[in-house]
Order: C-alpha cells, then structure tokens, then sequence
C-alpha cells in the first residue's frame, strides 16, 4: 500500500470550526481521509455579520468533539498522527488562540511536530491536493477578507500581484445585500435575486478598468448600489433582483479586465513552462457561479486551465490547513516552536508594498 503521513488540521480563524484528517503518500498524493466542518452561521445571521466573541467561544465549545470525530471517521486515535497544523492567522484572533492553542496542547503531549499555518497559504495550496498542480501559478484568492491575485511558485513563495486598495470582494456582497435587506450571508442571497434581475438595467462603474496595475477597488461600486437603491425608493422586490444583477455583471467584467491583464503578465514572465498555465480560484466568493463562468471564459480565451476547488474547499476548512502542513514537512521546513503567537494580520506575501491598513499588529493587505 505503500508509505504516507497522516497529519491533524485545525481551523478557527472566524466563523467554522473546522478538523480534518489529510495523508500524503509517498508519491505526493494527497487524500483527505477526514474533513469536519461546523458552520456558525445561526449564531451570527442575527447580526448581519460575525461578532467575534461569539465566534470564540462557540470554537471553545465545539473543537474537541470536532477532533474525535473526524479521528472517529478514519478509526484512527490521536497516538496515530504524525503532526498537527493549526491555522495561527490571519483572522480574527479569539479564534485563533482557541485553535492554535488546542494544537499546541495535541503536540506538546503526543511530541509531535506543529506547523502554524497561514490560513491563505492553505488556500493558495488547496489546488495541489485536489488537482495535483504544479508551480507556478496564478491564484485569485476572493473572500471576505481578501481580494488578491498571487503568483504561486512554491511552498512558501508567494508574489502578490495585485490587491484591494479598500473593501474585498466578499465585503461588497456582504455590504450590498445588508443595503438592500437581503438575509447574511450577502454572497449567496445577491447571487438569488440576481438570477431572477436584468443586468443591464444599472450601469454601475468597473473601479481600475483599463488601468496598468493589477489591484481592485470595489468601494466606488458598492456606493454607487446604494444610489440607485435611493434614487428609486422604495425598492420593490424586483429593483432588488435588477440591482443585484447588474452589481454582478459589473464585478464579472471588472475581473475580466483585472485578471485578464493578470494572465498576460504571467504568460510574459513564463513562455515555456512545460505544462499548461493555471489560474486557481480560491476562497468563499469562489462559489458565485457568474465568477466562476466569467473566469472559465477568460481563461479559454488565454490558453490557462481554470481550476476551481470543490467549493466544500473553496471556503474555511481544515483539511486545506492540514495539506499546507503536508506541504511544508515535504519541502523541508522545520516545524514551528510551542511559543509560536497567533496574528490576526498575516500578509501571504510579507514583501509587497502595503496597500490597506497597517497598525501594530502588520499588515492588513
């Protein structure tokens, strides 16, 4: 059957609890035996958004039994693994002292290695356990958080090519559906009523279009919605579905100048890679189904294979933790010391210039 490690993933950096079980076999093949995840969205819907206190607590009261039940699943125990990884940022930091902690804990009593990932590199690597990618590629990492295109060469390589100079995608969903009354998550509720919309009807800009560099800005968008929806107040429930078609439309084809000219540039920088060129898709706003389709297209127009996660993956989980801990025991890093602090702000790449927020605690972007 061959040889493989097995390794422990934790993730609680905002609102799922999260435990899996992921191996990797001596041919670099990644199987993920177990994967757990506890959504916390019942206790934040009420809010329109995550309060993180609640968040940690409700990660205090569920990780353990998260832990033996994805150990459960795979009929192995604690004594069977051969690392642990634990998300130690970015996010929210509550959750992140929860989680980490609890690694810690399994480490220190088991004398096994702990590897403290950053939550994006989970998500830049996810690609590799499901589709065996090879370096580099390009990665459009779009959530709440974070709107970021990111040059992928390694285990621990990361370029950032561009970012957003103020809200992220999945901020602008979120924004946008609380303006127009729309339930939280913001994301899935405008992707509803859009289907039933005209997305012609609005014509709302498409921020950086045209421009050189290749950051985001969806601010300006954000507040242009928040016009039309006065201008034409009271809103019925079908100026709901025409607004959030157009506030799609005009994000599709702002990725499609921005990642376009993304694209082109690695194509420039790598003319003969050996493999066809990807383009990876990653993070909870990888679930809009218009995106997805805006990015295939863009992608057979430019010679790149579009690959795009199962989207259990694409948002928070733990197996995608686990993998980057894979990854990084195979490509020789050291595991990380028991001391090692959570941080709530974690660039992927700590050499790009910062573009949003910068306090005590890093970079925000």
């Amino acid at each position: 059957m061959g040889s493989f490690l097995r390794i422990l993933g934790i993730e609680t950096s905002c609102d799922e609890t999260a435990a899996s079980i992921v191996l990797r076999h001596d041919d670099g093949r990644g199987e993920i035996a177990a994967d757990v995840v506890l959504s916390q969205l019942d206790e934040h819907s009420a809010y329109g958004g995550v309060v993180p206190e609640i968040a940690a607590r409700a990660h205090v009261e569920a990780l353990d039994t998260l832990i033996e039940e994805a150990l459960a699943r795979t009929g192995t125990s604690l004594g069977d693994i051969d690392a642990v990884a634990a998300t130690a940022g970015p996010g929210l930091i509550g959750g992140l002292i929860v989680g980490l902690m609890t690694g810690k804990a399994i480490a220190r009593a088991l004398s096994k290695p702990l590897y403290a990932i950053n939550h994006l590199e989970g998500h830049a690597l996810t690609a590799r356990l499901t589709d065996g990618l090879s370096f580099p590629y390009l990665m459009l990492l779009v959530s709440g958080g974070h709107t970021q295109l990111v040059l992928v060469r390694g285990v621990g390589q990361y370029e950032r090519w561009g970012t957003t100079i103020d809200d992220a995608l999945g901020e602008a969903f979120d924004k946008t559906a609380k303006l127009l009354g729309l339930p939280y998550p913001g994301g899935p509720a405008v992707e509803q009523a859009a289907a039933a919309g005209n997305p012609r009807r609005f014509d709302f800009p498409r921020p950086l279009v045209g421009e050189t560099r290749l950051d985001f800005s969806f601010s300006g968008l954000k507040t242009a919605v928040r016009q039309a929806a006065e201008t034409i107040a009271p809103v019925t429930e079908q100026d709901i579905s025409d607004i959030c078609a157009s506030f799609q439309r005009a994000i599709s084809r702002t990725l499609d100048d921005r990642i376009g000219r993304g694209l082109a540039r690695f194509s420039s920088e790598f003319p003969a890679l050996g493999h066809p060129p990807a383009l990876v898709v990653a993070g909870g706003v990888a679930a809009n189904q218009e995106l997805r389709r805006t990015l295939q297209t863009l992608c057979e127009r430019h010679g790149f294979r579009f690959v795009a996660p199962p989207l259990r993956l694409c948002t928070d989980n733990a197996a995608m933790i686990a993998w980057a801990g894979l990854e990084r025991m195979a490509a020789g890093f050291a595991a990380d010391p028991l001391d090692v602090q959570p941080r709530s702000r974690w660039p992927l790449d700590s050499s790009a210039e910062v573009r949003i927020g910068h306090g005590k605690r890093g970079a925000k972007a």
